[in-house]
């Protein structure tokens, strides 16, 4: 139990009397950094939770802060993570110093792993297409050989013909992230408040009622930033936010000996050891505690052909999670028309856009307006009238 959770209101205890200046509702690791990034300008601020019941992206995270391959089909989105990874070392030392939680920050760049000549091919052929985009902000790559790929992952398989590497990519512990926040909370006085879902929310004369079991809050701003819940608690400030769950499965191998300092898109190993193998994308509805063993064998091959030392190493755990997906897989911000104030914030990227959240995104949030250059984020991209 962390710092912030013994020191927050229990469940049906009043919080603090009066209007809070902002209200998030979400505590998992976008809420979070946003209500995080709200406070250092604002002075009340509330985080409404719904606790562990919730389906929690956050606790199933692989971790990576990760620019490689973003933004195809959207070069702001390349441009707004590129910014986030740029603004991470900030954050980080702002968590170490407000709370003494190290997050594990490491922007040693990042590795796409290609088993085979054709996968080396298409990859060079996807980033050149990336860097071409109208708008895009080019950042240095260059694809790998075996033998400089081997100066760098000792150990690679026999089967791995390169790798596309960049400077940006790095990895923090999410876990240890949504720590650091919440224990921020405490020590800046946000009242963050467990098993506290908002139930309603309505808004009049510019002030917004939120119905909780603890009772009905009030506030002058509200960040709607619950993930899956996003769907219903955005339609309650007049938007249609589409969006869907998608399951991702991660496979938990014991701790070894520190050897790959170099995280690759689908194989990490922790600050302490333990290696993290996943990035499946399944569209499997909320079916969020399911693990299927044809997907962890696939995952797991495909670690081994990277790293055959990893035979050796022993499973501990799996888990599944959910992450929240956008129709075309970008994020979605937008400030409500109908109830100025209200701004909901959706992406399946918390840990990588966390600075961005905290540092960027809350201070439009506190000035009233997101800038012009988040306009490709807003819903009203699925709206555009189709060419006949």
């Amino acid at each position: 139990m962390n710092q912030a959770t013994r020191l927050a209101p229990a469940a049906g205890a009043a919080p603090r009397d009066g209007i809070y200046d902002a209200l998030v509702v979400g505590g998992g690791l976008v809420g979070s950094s946003i209500a995080y990034g709200l406070r250092r300008q604002l002075e009340r601020v509330a985080v409404l939770d719904e606790g562990d019941v919730a389906y929690r992206a956050s606790r199933g995270n692989f971790g990576l802060v990760w620019v490689q391959s973003k933004g195809m089909g959207m070069a702001r989105y390349s441009v707004w993570t590129q910014s986030s990874a740029a603004a991470w070392p900030q954050l980080a030392r702002e968590l170490l110093d407000k709370t003494g939680v190290d997050v594990r920050l490491e922007q040693n760049g990042g590795l796409h792993l290609c088993l085979s000549d054709e996968e080396v091919e298409g990859r060079i052929a996807y980033m050149n297409e990336l860097m071409a985009q109208p708008g895009m902000k080019p950042y240095d790559w260059k694809m790998l050989d075996r033998q400089a790929l081997l100066d760098m992952m000792p150990g690679a398989g026999p089967e791995v013909r390169g790798a596309c590497w960049t400077p940006l990519d790095g990895i923090a512990n999410p876990l240890k992230l949504l720590r650091a926040l919440h224990s921020a909370f405490a020590r800046e006085k946000v009242d963050y408040l467990p098993r506290c879902p908002a139930q309603g929310i309505r808004f009049d004369n510019g002030i917004f009622s939120v119905d909780t079991p603890s009772g009905v809050l009030h506030s002058r701003k509200l960040v709607v930033a619950c993930g899956l819940g996003n769907k219903e608690m955005a339609r309650q400030i007049g938007l249609d936010v589409p969006v869907r769950p998608q399951r991702g499965q991660i496979i938990v191998l014991e701790r070894t000996r520190r050897i790959l300092h170099t995280p690759v898109t689908t194989l990490r190993q922790m600050d302490e050891g333990s290696w993290l193998i996943g990035d499946s994308q399944e569209e499997a509805g909320f079916a969020d505690d399911v693990v299927k063993l044809p997907i962890l064998g696939t995952l797991a091959d495909r670690a081994v052909r990277m790293l055959p030392a990893l035979r050796d190493v022993r499973a501990v755990r799996t888990w599944s999670a959910l992450r929240v997906m956008s129709p075309d897989g970008f994020p979605i911000y937008e400030q409500s028309a109908t109830c100025p104030g209200a701004f909901v914030v959706t992406c399946h990227s918390g840990v990588t856009l966390a600075a961005a959240h905290a540092l960027k995104m809350a201070p439009m949030i506190v000035n009233g307006m997101l800038d012009e250059d988040m306009s490709p984020f807003s819903t009203r991209r699925f709206h555009v009238q189709k060419a006949s």
